[in-house]
């Protein structure tokens, strides 16, 4: 049986090669994708890392995280605060074009409370509803 040649240490060992092998993927995969997002290089350099990566990829990711490491950091956080920014504008854009807030539909079921067109009871239900809906809303 084929199994039976196989021994726990030779899982171990394997196991820590692919995950070694993953991380490494992994880190040229990010190198190389900061690379190419980072506006602040030329072609030629680009295509100077890009060739140290691809002929000595281990060291060429190394140097390019002790080297680049902090700018990647940087490039990576300015990311994330414009993407979050544009999802802010969104948010606005689209709750402040919806209509009208809960809080104006209060305003109005007030008045038409003291006006007579509805009764307390029913001041209060549609209250519940407006008030219940805004907290569940995402």
């Amino acid at each position: 049986m084929l199994l039976a040649d196989v021994h726990l240490s030779d899982l171990i060992w394997t196991t820590i090669w692919v995950f070694f092998l993953v991380m490494f993927i992994w880190v040229f995969i990010a190198v190389v994708s900061d690379l190419f997002r980072d506006h602040t290089l030329s072609g030629w350099a680009k295509a100077i890392w890009i060739v140290g990566l691809i002929v000595v990829p281990v060291l060429g990711s190394l140097v390019y995280l002790i080297a680049r490491g902090q700018g990647m950091a940087q490039r990576q956080l300015e990311r994330h605060q414009m993407a979050q920014a544009q999802f802010d504008d969104y948010v606005r854009t689209t709750v402040g074009s919806s209509g009208s807030s809960s809080v104006d539909d209060l305003s109005r079921l007030a008045e038409m409370r003291s006006r007579g067109v509805i009764n307390d009871a029913e001041f209060e239900a549609m209250k519940a509803r407006i008030v219940g809906g805004a907290s569940t809303a995402p």
